[in-house]
């Protein structure tokens, strides 16, 4: 058996290695909240989507009475022209008592007594071709209905914008996490170097290319990786589960509805940590024997 093929079988690195039991976990847990942070942003997003969608498909109308017709009967009487404008799917007035119980647990029993209640129109519009906002005003203004209707422009807006900085956050979360994870493996690399300096000396004297040393750390560290990005990928993964399926808070499942699709977006996790340790490795190791 050649000297070189002793050294592709059992290289400068040997099997296990106590030392890189802390490394592997650290590795790990970040890729758990690299994971963690993309699952995140997939069901935030989806939530701010399915808000937007929720507010573009719905106009509030706020009508006032004129002559001696009272509130209820003009907010019914607008209610029949606009459920007939094309682009509504329903229009329906909202009852005072409704209204009351919206406003009460900002207001109290007390206030809503005194307090003048708005005449409203709940309209839902059709979401695959929506009625525009003048179609519904010139429908009003044709059977003379006082009225002003609110489309929810201004709700829209910051959701969108909401959700827009919710995405930045999450990918500069992922990037920095990222980047954390190559400086630990780089600094892996070269505490693995250094401890192995006389190895690494012999090698080269025996004729080993510095390509053929950094081929092997390169292949050792991604080799790790790949199984802490896997571990990590599994522990989110589990993390998302039990949120899923547990639902123990309504209010978060709102907030952040996962999919179970969302899943796949974690397959990739082993494959992108074992590249980043690999292309660190050796990069920091090409580097540190040019030096020597």
């Amino acid at each position: 058996m050649t000297a070189g093929k002793r050294l592709r079988r059992r290289d400068l690195l040997p099997d296990q290695d106590t030392r890189e039991v802390s490394l592997h976990y650290v590795i790990s847990v970040l890729f758990f909240l690299a994971a963690l942070s993309a699952l995140i942003a997939l069901a935030s997003n989806r939530a701010a989507s399915g808000w937007s969608r929720e507010i573009r498909a719905e106009v509030t109308v706020q009508v006032r009475p004129t002559g001696l017709e009272s509130g209820s009967v003009a907010a019914a009487r607008a209610a029949e022209v606009l459920a007939g404008v094309p682009g509504v799917t329903e229009a329906a007035a909202i009852e005072p008592e409704r209204a009351k119980a919206l406003i009460k647990p900002w207001l109290g029993d007390a206030v809503l007594e005194d307090l003048p209640l708005p005449n409203l129109v709940e309209v839902r519009l059709d979401e695959a071709k929506p009625a525009k906002v003048t179609a519904l005003s010139e429908a009003l203004s044709e059977k003379e209905i006082d009225a002003t209707i609110d489309d929810h422009t201004t709700w829209l807006q910051d959701i969108e914008t909401s959700a827009l900085i919710i995405r930045l956050i999450s990918l500069g979360i992922f990037l920095l996490i990222a980047s954390a994870a190559a400086a630990v493996v780089g600094f892996a690399t070269r505490a693995g170097l250094m401890a192995r300096a006389n190895i690494v000396e012999v090698l080269s004297l025996c004729g080993a290319t510095d390509q053929f040393i950094a081929g092997r750390f390169q292949f050792r560290f991604a080799q790790m990786a790949a199984v802490s990005g896997l571990l990590g990928g599994v522990a989110a993964a589990l993390v998302m589960a039990v949120i899923k399926l547990t639902g123990s808070s309504q209010s978060l499942l709102l907030a952040l509805p996962f999919s179970w699709l969302d899943l796949l977006v974690l397959l990739p996790c082993p494959v992108l940590a074992a590249l980043i340790a690999a292309g660190t490795a050796r990069i920091v190791t090409l580097k540190m024997l040019g030096k020597s």
